[in-house]
Order: structure tokens, then sequence, then C-alpha cells
């Protein structure tokens, strides 16, 4: 895999799943890493020219692992593995091989996701958020419950509608203990998933949690076309986050 700027893309093997790879031409130590969390469609930013130029501008390396429709979540998905949680996964093999490979350990690894990855990447930084206090979602996919019943993996990973709902973003939301930093956008024409970021944002509001999203810009729903639209956004919302991060670590 190559890139239209002087960084590369390439493939690798973490703990023997797949993951790709972005390293930016710099020779400067990154100020962050981000580890990035697939949707549904399992596409990842590999050679993506929108989002590597903005990779590129903030000197962030990135890690695309491959997870399946697992829904990133902290329970079995046989698709992604029979024991193995993605969570787990995450956590205890991707995020050392960050700090293996760029010298850079939570809480410089800042989290963006796309759909289901983007509900992933908030289920993280919500679970977890002293280890991952950046995170920003696009077009997360919120209220996955609403899928259970036609057939995909989380009718095996749930016994019913109540069960996955309980396990949704908006319920690991603690008033202690939230990420520091988050973003989350939503195509308003999002018909499948603005209404649970609506519903997010106003929790998030009504305990005293402190957040920027944006439910209004309009850049063709739920597809890629709007995904690149709010690149330049959320990266740099994540760029300047890690910055603030790395002061209050210094």
């Amino acid at each position: 895999m190559t890139s239209d700027t002087n960084g590369r893309w390439e493939r690798v093997t973490i703990a023997g799943k797949p993951a790709d790879v972005f390293t930016p031409a710099s020779d400067e130590s990154p100020p962050g890493v981000i580890l990035f969390l697939h949707g549904h469609g399992q596409e990842t930013l590999a050679d993506d020219a929108v989002f590597t130029h903005e990779l590129e501008r903030h000197r962030l390396p990135v890690v695309c692992p491959h997870g399946a429709r697992s829904w990133w979540l902290d329970r079995a998905c046989d698709e992604f593995d029979d024991s193995l949680t993605p969570m787990a996964y995450l956590r205890e093999q991707v995020v050392p091989w960050i700090s293996e490979q760029w010298n850079v350990a939570p809480p410089l690894i800042g989290l963006l996701g796309i759909s289901m990855g983007g509900q992933g990447a908030l289920q993280l930084a919500y679970r977890h958020a002293r280890e991952f206090p950046v995170v920003a979602a696009i077009s997360p996919a919120v209220d996955f419950q609403n899928l259970i019943g036609q057939g995909l993996p989380l009718d095996e990973m749930f016994t019913d509608v109540e069960a996955a709902r309980q396990q949704t973003v908006t319920l690991q939301l603690h008033p202690l203990n939230w990420p520091r930093h988050q973003l989350f956008v939503c195509d308003p024409t999002d018909l499948a998933w603005h209404e649970g970021a609506e519903r997010l944002a106003s929790k998030l509001a009504s305990m005293g949690i402190p957040f920027e999203d944006d439910l209004e810009t309009s850049a063709g729903g739920h597809s890629w076309d709007y995904f690149r639209a709010m690149a330049e956004r959320t990266v740099g919302f994540i760029a300047k986050s890690l910055e603030k991060e790395s002061r209050r670590e210094a």
C-alpha cells in the first residue's frame, strides 16, 4: 500500500490479526497516535486520500485493526474471535503494539471511528476514560440494538433487543469518569443513526459532561462523502486534544 503523500500505508499483523498502518513522512517523534475503528462495511482509512492528507498534515500515525462485524464490544463475536473480545484485543494487543512501534502510550492514543466503529470508539473511551481521554466519532451507530433480528453477528452476541440496548454507548456514561475531549458528528439526513446521536448529546448535556458535536452539517448522509467531509474536523480535533494531553503529561 502507498499514499499520495510521503507517508506510507502498510498491512501488518498484530497478534495474528491484520491491521492497516499509516506512518507519516516526518522523522520527528509523533505527537500521538490514532487508533481507528472501522464500520460495518469493514473499510479502513488505508489509501484514502482525504484522511491520509490530514494524518500527514498533523504528523499522526494511525493503526486500523480489522475487527470484522464485531461492533468493537467487550463481548465475544465468533466472526472476530471465538474467545477474545474485540475490546480486550484493542487494549491488550493493539495498544502495546503501538507503544512498541512509536513509544506512544495512553493517554496519547486518540480514538477515531466511523459508524459501527464510531460507537466502538465511544464505547472504549467511556469505559476506559483515563486510558483514552481523546475520542472523535463520525456517524456513530449508537442505537445498534435496532439491528437485532436482521441476521447479523449481533444476533449471536445478544439474546434480545433489551440485552443489546444495555450495552449501548448512552448507557455507559459515568458522571465522574468521562473522556476529557470528545467530539461526535452525524449528518441530519442519516436516518438510521442521527436520532441516537441527538439522544447522546442530550444526555451528556443533562449530566454536565463537556463535549463537542456537529449534528447539523449535511454532506451526503451515511456515506463516505460525509465521512470524508468530516476528516479535517475530526483529525484536527484529535491532534489538538492530544497536544493538550501531552502538556498535561509533561
